[in-house]
């Protein structure tokens, strides 16, 4: 409809024209579409579509990866609860690291410790803990909440270090158990205990009992209390037949009047084995046993070394 006096315009398309402009158009639409495929999707050609393939797989696999991460973190976490029992259990402070989780952390641990952060063997958290999350995974499409690889071998490490010192210390531990005189070397009759002076009933004189004497029956076996070396075996001037057992930590044990003697010296022997038999030799009015224990050169009751279901009766 034109403007001014103009008469209107009209315009005829037939069948055929509407028929081509429609096709026209489709074409347009078709190749507008091809455009944005090849510019904007990852199916544009094999290779992409080669690389959309991989991608899937890795988040797949990277996935799974994170799922035993998350394991791994639990396991350790219960690990470290599990050091805080055993380190407890083997006399060691929890709070402390021990000279030997110390020196294998500054060999072992070195390369795993951020420069300027010192290892760790402390108490064990109550709850399990978490450890610090890595930009990495999140930026694959993971989140940011994932466990620090990092972190993990270091507390590891840690964590084998201090293993090492509980298990060091519990071998030290068992070592000083087994050479510790804890039981009586014969059964019988405590007839005389250790005393810093006391009537001899052969020299009739008072003088220190630097032991216990146990009446026991002629032969009845004499035994190591705890593991030693024999360091003498044979006739002791008032002793009689007496053998002399180096326990370690400054420890010995003297056992004398014996009948007989079946060790010898230089032999290694057990808590429990049989050193001697019960006899009357030397200064004795009787079968008995004289019983000694020495510290660092110093005598000691042998009754504060015996446990309680190893004590005999008065």
């Amino acid at each position: 409809m034109p403007h001014g006096t103009d008469s209107p315009k009209s315009y005829e398309l037939g069948e055929r024209r509407v028929r081509l402009l429609i096709g026209v158009a489709v074409a347009v639409v078709v190749l507008i579409g091809a455009a944005a495929a090849v510019l904007f999707t990852p199916w544009a050609s094999p290779s992409a579509r080669l690389a959309a393939s991989e991608n899937a797989r890795l988040r797949q696999e990277l996935a799974s990866i994170d799922s035993r991460l998350q394991a791994l973190v639990d396991t350790i976490s219960s690990i470290e609860q599990q050091d805080q029992r055993i380190r407890t259990l083997a006399g060691i402070d929890p709070d402390s690291t021990g000279e030997v989780a110390a020196k294998e952390m500054a060999t072992v641990g070195a390369a795993a410790t951020p420069a300027g952060q010192g290892p760790s063997l402390g108490l064990a958290p109550e709850r399990p803990q978490r450890f610090a999350s890595k930009p990495f995974l999140g930026r694959l499409g993971f989140g940011d909440n994932r466990p620090d690889l990092e972190g993990m071998i270091r507390r590891a490490t840690e964590l084998s270090a201090s293993f090492r010192a509980v298990s060091d210390t519990l071998v030290r531990h068992a070592e000083r158990m087994a050479n510790l005189p804890s039981i009586m070397p014969t059964a019988g009759w405590l007839t005389s205990q250790f005393s810093k002076s006391r009537f001899h009933p052969i020299l009739h004189v008072s003088r220190a009992h630097e032991g216990i004497d146990v009446v026991a029956p002629m032969g009845a076996p004499i035994v190591a209390p705890a593991a030693g070396r024999v360091i003498k075996a044979g006739r002791e001037q008032g002793y009689g037949l007496m053998v002399q057992i180096d326990h370690g930590n400054g420890l010995v044990s003297i056992y004398a009047h014996a009948k007989k003697i079946v060790v010898s010296v230089g032999q290694r022997v057990v808590r429990g084995q049989m050193i001697a038999t019960v006899g009357n030799s030397g200064l004795a009015t009787g079968p008995h046993l004289h019983y000694e224990i020495i510290r660092n050169g110093k005598p000691m009751d042998p009754l504060t070394f015996v446990m309680p279901a190893g004590k005999i009766t008065d």
